[in-house]
């Protein structure tokens, strides 16, 4: 009998040698499918958008687009946020306060596609109509949206979406 330990057999040792460059040489094939499945370059660029807020004066109006849709930025005045937030939301169809849906009361950041069957709605440019009650219009099918971009009269279920935002600094939003 002898007392020295047991090597693993060599069948063992190739066995287990084979085992470990298989499973490599699988994940190695494998790497490119998975790395496919990434988005590409163009799809990140458009996942954020940073728009500088400094030129936009009181009660101005822009649309920047955001992954292919666009996005209303207003700039309110004090008498409008007081006026939207004085409303009674027992009339609004979809209550859901101003404070709810901006973070600072002088920004309003919101999707500008109508919820009904998606038009973009009125009331960003100079002179287009701005509805009943001071907001957007969407004269596809008669839609009014109030100043903080609530529905209040037509056929749309629900208030424009706000898209999410963060403010980098006083002068600087970054959608997405």
């Amino acid at each position: 009998m002898s007392t020295f330990p047991q090597s693993p057999p060599r069948r063992d040792f190739l066995l287990i040698g084979t085992a470990v460059v298989g499973v490599t040489g699988s994940a190695m094939a494998l790497w490119p499918f998975i790395d496919s499945m990434n988005p590409a370059a163009d799809v990140k660029a458009l996942a954020t958008s940073e728009v500088d807020i400094a030129p936009i004066e009181i009660g101005q109006r822009i649309t920047v687009v955001w992954r292919g849709k666009p996005v209303f930025i207003v700039h309110r005045s004090e008498e409008e946020i007081s006026r939207i937030r004085d409303e009674n939301l027992d009339l609004v169809r979809v209550p859901e306060a101003d404070e709810d849906r901006v973070q600072k009361a002088e920004w309003l950041v919101a999707i500008g596609i109508c919820t009904h069957l998606g038009c973009i709605p009125l009331g960003q440019k100079p002179g287009d109509p701005l509805g009943e009650y001071g907001g957007w219009f969407c004269p596809c099918h008669g839609s009014h949206y109030d100043g903080s971009g609530r529905i209040r009269k037509g056929p749309a279920p629900r208030n424009l979406d706000i898209p999410p935002y963060t403010f980098k600094s006083d002068e600087l939003i970054a959608i997405g």
